[in-house]
């Protein structure tokens, strides 16, 4: 595999962040909490960070292996490792891809829209955050416009950022905006604990683990978190691999990610599910927990406006980081693949996915079959090919290069590096593969066919 020239991180820090910027999102603080209430509560925390543990780091490292290898994005990266027809199977992630950003900038600028009423509540002006939500079926004209305007303002302020490339732009808004989400969810853990009845709800998220919600669905539901957030797909970490230095140590990198990650998903619930039990509120309400139970557990805080200002400022900004790693995706695969400039592909781009996400506008049903699609099936689905492609198609000294660039001093030293490369790869080849596939059939079994209940 030929290597191309490509800018790299300015610093280590700045990596680290940049890469839990990209996983670190919606599907953390709006996913991960309703995920915990759906499925079991402390039971499905347990699976979810054995996963993050077992599964995810190593299938971190093979991504960024393969884009630091190819030094390209997912079009470019399937196709120089050896997959057949590997360009377009790039070229068909690189579309799922734009149609998940569509709809995950679409839920950003509902983010956005709440935030804009939380400082408004502060002011005394009256605000109906929900106002922006689409109708459960049917089309509200007035509903789409707000919509519109918001997602334009996200697609616009993502289009900033991208311009600037890696190191001005994305490195360094990352370097802000995921300590200050960290910040904001501290600052509401504080007052959330104060609450009474808080610390049952927090022993019933972290350790009352029931016998009865140890069930496989638990377990997938656990897997498929895993893999959404910490966007394993085949495009966003092949995409940040590829500008890793070559001597980046990638076990260390994944491990760091991994905890900021899963770091900021129990903070969310943290701050979320204690405040929604200690208030008596159903903490088992789905998607709707973030945009309509959480407003009424603000709504009953003393100082609630300010808290809930605090969260959706911090939300918005871990958020609009994943997004930005979405459409630097898509950027790097034109840029790889096209003589576009990079200023061209961002405005190509940034028009084509506003154009993607219109229909997702339109109702809560046709949103929801998107977010099945393109965020869920479809991006277990390219980790999958991903891992496939690295444990088996690439060359067994790329592999070991890129999984084990150190060369200790010491022969036993030595033998240790190796043996646990040997023992990686082989985990790469079975046991990650068979475990994606049976979040892959869970999903059609479950969501698609509906033939496994939630509670199976």
């Amino acid at each position: 595999m030929s290597v191309t020239t490509r800018e790299t991180y300015a610093t280590r820090f700045g990596m680290v962040l940049t890469m839990v910027g990209c996983a670190v999102g919606l599907g953390n603080v709006w996913r991960f909490p309703y995920m915990v209430g759906a499925f079991g509560g402390a039971a499905f925390v347990l699976f979810y960070v054995a996963v993050v543990v077992l599964l995810g780091v190593p299938a971190l490292m093979a991504e960024w292996a393969l884009g630091r290898a190819t030094r390209r994005g997912p079009v470019g990266a399937f196709a120089r490792a050896g997959l057949p027809g590997g360009r377009a199977v790039g070229w068909f992630f690189f579309l799922v891809i734009l149609a998940a950003t569509a709809y995950y900038c679409n839920a950003l600028g509902w983010v956005l829209f709440y935030s804009v009423g939380q400082a408004a509540s502060l002011l005394g002006i009256d605000w109906q955050s929900a106002s922006i939500l689409p109708p459960d079926t049917g089309f509200d004209g007035a509903r789409f416009t707000r919509q519109l305007i918001c997602t334009s303002l996200v697609i616009a302020a993502c289009a900033g950022v991208l311009i600037k490339g890696l190191r001005q732009g994305i490195e360094r808004a990352s370097k802000v905006l995921i300590p200050m989400l960290f910040i904001c969810l501290l600052v509401l853990i504080a007052r959330v604990l104060t609450l009474d009845g808080a610390w049952e709800g927090v022993r019933w998220y972290i350790a009352k683990v029931e016998p009865s919600a140890l069930t496989p669905t638990v377990m997938v539901a656990a897997l498929g978190q895993a893999c959404f957030t910490l966007s394993l797909g085949g495009t966003f970490m092949v995409v940040y691999g590829s500008y890793l230095k070559a001597d980046e140590p990638l076990g260390s990198a994944a491990i760091w990610t991994a905890i900021g990650d899963t770091g900021a998903g129990l903070l969310a619930g943290l701050a979320i599910l204690p405040a929604v039990i200690a208030l008596g509120l159903d903490p088992t309400s789905g998607p709707g927990l973030l945009f309509f139970t959480l407003p009424e557990v603000f709504a009953r805080l003393p100082a609630g406006g300010l808290f809930g200002l605090v969260f959706y400022v911090g939300l918005l900004g871990a958020a609009y980081l994943s997004a930005v790693g979405a459409f630097e995706v898509m950027v790097a695969g034109l840029l790889d693949n096209t003589r576009l400039t990079r200023r061209q592909a961002v405005f190509g781009l940034s028009v084509a996915t506003l154009c993607f996400a219109l229909p997702t506008m339109t109702n809560m049903r046709i949103f929801g079959i998107w977010d099945l699609t393109f965020g869920s099936g479809m991006q277990t689905l390219g980790a999958l090919v991903a891992v496939i492609t690295v444990g088996w198609l690439v060359r067994r000294a790329t592999l070991l290069e890129q999984l084990g660039h150190t060369q200790p001093t010491r022969a036993r030293a030595a033998g240790h590096v190796a043996l646990r490369i040997r023992l990686l790869i082989i985990w790469l080849r079975f046991v990650i593969p068979a475990a994606m596939t049976a979040v892959g059939i869970w999903w059609l079994l479950s969501d698609v066919l509906g033939a496994v209940g939630a509670g199976s």
